[in-house]
């Protein structure tokens, strides 16, 4: 395998695996083996209220009937509170990092006085917090952060003005899934990352961070989302149906096309991932 090509698939164990997941752990994959590359399976474990007890073995032994397996052992991110922990102190010391006191009406309203479009965090504890911090965000700046998406393209957001300040520790105590993301793809190595297109414009958010902690930027590639009936990105939170794994190809053969391949008619699981990863690194330079 390549030493330079490292990627990875970081499920949360929240419910079974449905196809726009299995969508992700594919696309992901083939990136991988289309360039030579490690790749890795990561649970993303760190909000145990959404947890489902059992989902992550679950979800392992689904990406099993697919021949899918991680090529190094398996990350579960509530080994890596530590982790987080000296991330957050580093960010702290340098500065990047407030307290803030702000419930979530609070943050509302302050948005609507001041014109901003829902979900923008309005600066209101910057310059200290009016009570105890509850939660603790990230100083942004007002340079716009700016990549190039292997497969949508130039993309450039002002994360100030376009999200504001976000959460790094939680009010409930718990990590954001922004620090930890960028922390664990750092501390593993990875050099590419293969998502849904949801997450696009959570990248910027993860770049100023990683230019804070002063680790690499990964290449990135955003796919197109699995929909359903109603137009939908597939979540396990409305209630999403499970991969059916009693015709594996088909399933994968049926993903292939949604990823913008044509049909091919392998005959078996292990031929299929050959095929697919020569016609995927053609399509996608690394």
């Amino acid at each position: 395998m390549s030493d330079h090509y490292r990627g990875r698939f970081a499920p949360s164990p929240t419910g079974p695996l449905h196809l726009g997941s299995m969508a992700c752990a594919m696309a992901s994959f083939l990136d991988a083996r289309a360039h030579d590359g490690a790749w890795l399976i990561r649970i993303e474990d760190i909000d145990p209220p959404r947890d489902i007890p059992g989902a992550d073995k679950d979800i392992i032994d689904t990406l099993g009937r697919f021949h899918l397996s991680s090529d190094e052992p398996i990350l579960w991110q509530h080994d890596r509170y530590d982790h987080y922990q000296a991330a957050f102190d580093s960010l702290v010391h340098d500065g990047r990092v407030y307290g803030c006191s702000c419930t979530r009406s609070q943050i509302k309203t302050r948005s609507e006085e001041l014109g901003l479009p829902g979900g923008i965090y309005p600066g209101t504890c910057r310059s200290g917090a009016s009570a105890d911090a509850r939660s603790w965000r990230f100083r942004t700046d007002a340079e716009p952060i700016a990549f190039v998406d292997r497969a949508c393209g130039p993309y450039t957001q002002s994360v100030e003005k376009e999200v504001g300040d976000f959460v790094l520790k939680r009010a409930d105590g718990l990590w954001a899934y922004q620090l930890a993301v960028v922390v664990d793809d750092a501390d593993q190595g990875m050099t590419h990352i293969v998502r849904g297109r949801d997450l696009l414009d959570n990248t910027p958010r993860q770049i100023a961070l990683q230019r804070a902690l002063g680790v690499p930027t990964p290449s990135y590639l955003h796919i197109d989302l699995v929909l359903n009936n109603s137009g939908q990105k597939l979540s396990k939170q409305q209630g999403a149906a499970r991969v059916p794994t009693e015709a594996p190809l088909s399933v994968l053969e049926a993903l292939w096309l949604h990823l913008g391949g044509e049909k091919i008619g392998a005959d078996s699981l292990d031929a299929f991932w050959s095929i697919a990863a020569q016609l995927w690194g053609r399509r996608y330079a690394r």
